[in-house]
């Protein structure tokens, strides 16, 4: 298989995992950064024994040394340089979420439909075999028909000027955190919610966000903050019993347990084995660039978990129920 060259836009904490599982993959490696500014690009290659650096974003994609993108940079970036880089002709892995709303998000598929250079949204979580687990016993009936589902994600951000708490970086728990409960939502209904209520707490962003979906047949409720101790959970129920997931947003290599639970009887522990899920991401997507095939995810999943979002976020600022038309 053709060994494919990665080039990374910026020096985001997160690009440290996904250079980790590109130099675990066999037929992956990691041959450029780029920052904005040189004496940090170099050193931050430097430590990283990653050969090319560039002072600009737009050197990098000029300099034609690599075959993919990774785009790490803050949310409000997100959408500019990922179009930027596939109108370089590069396709593009791009961070959650794939942009600061769904109208951004459709520009980049113009963008992707004009060049042919497929592009996707980094969400790993989902690489995971636990979900697919999940979703195999849901639909053999395990837990009868769906009724509800409760998510949470969340972190305490003591640094005040970071990234996550800057509304002009696009910062916000709904965005970093939230938009996780938000995909594993959809995932599970296996469909878009018809409307969303929510509401949030905090100045510049939303240090706390809670937000309800309604689907056909199922009601999906989550919280999400920057201002709350850690937190992981899902929790999937309904007819005759519950599928509690403890940790669904980082599935790592360890064992992931699942419980069953029934009223008045004793929880049910599954064990699914670890996965490498930034490796499996990784893969994917290169796969899809070499055979010529839309990743497993499109960008069109992109859009539309961007455009749960932007009713969320309506709903939030309005206080009424947002409708969602398909």
């Amino acid at each position: 298989m053709k060994r494919l060259k990665w080039g990374i836009l910026g020096t985001a904490s997160i690009a440290d995992s996904i250079i980790a599982a590109i130099r675990r993959s066999e037929f992956n490696e990691v041959i450029a950064v780029a920052s904005r500014d040189i004496d940090r690009a170099r050193e931050w290659a430097g430590k990283r024994g990653i050969p090319k650096a560039f002072g600009s974003y737009d050197k990098m994609l000029a300099d034609g040394g690599v075959d993919i993108i990774y785009n790490p940079l803050p949310n409000a970036l997100h959408a500019r340089w990922t179009s930027r880089a596939m109108e370089a002709g590069y396709p593009v892995l791009c961070e959650k979420p794939f942009a600061l709303n769904a109208r951004e998000a459709a520009e980049v598929r113009e963008v992707s439909l004009k060049t042919g250079l497929i592009v996707a949204e980094a969400f790993m979580y989902r690489f995971h075999p636990v979900f697919q687990h999940v979703k195999t016993m849901i639909r053999d009936g395990l837990i009868g028909d769906l009724v509800t589902m409760n998510s949470k994600f969340s972190f305490f951000e003591d640094e005040k000027d970071s990234i996550v708490t800057s509304a002009k970086l696009g910062g916000g728990s709904l965005m970093d955190v939230g938009c996780y409960c938000v995909n594993l939502s959809r995932m599970i209904a296996g469909t878009e919610p018809m409307s969303v209520t929510a509401m949030r707490a905090g100045k510049d962003v939303d240090d706390t966000f809670t937000g309800i979906l309604k689907f056909p047949g199922m009601m999906a409720e989550f919280t999400s903050s920057i201002a709350c101790t850690e937190q992981h959970g899902a929790e999937i129920c309904g007819t005759k019993a519950c599928i509690t997931i403890p940790n669904p947003w980082v599935p790592g290599l360890e064992d992931t347990m699942v419980l069953v639970r029934k009223w008045g009887e004793p929880d049910q522990e599954i064990i699914i084995p670890g996965a490498d899920t930034y490796r499996m991401e990784i893969e994917a997507f290169a796969r899809a660039i070499i055979t010529g095939n839309q990743p497993q995810w499109s960008v069109d999943d992109a859009i539309a978990n961007m455009k749960v979002i932007d009713a969320l976020f309506e709903s939030a600022k309005t206080g009424l129920h947002v409708n969602l038309g398909k």
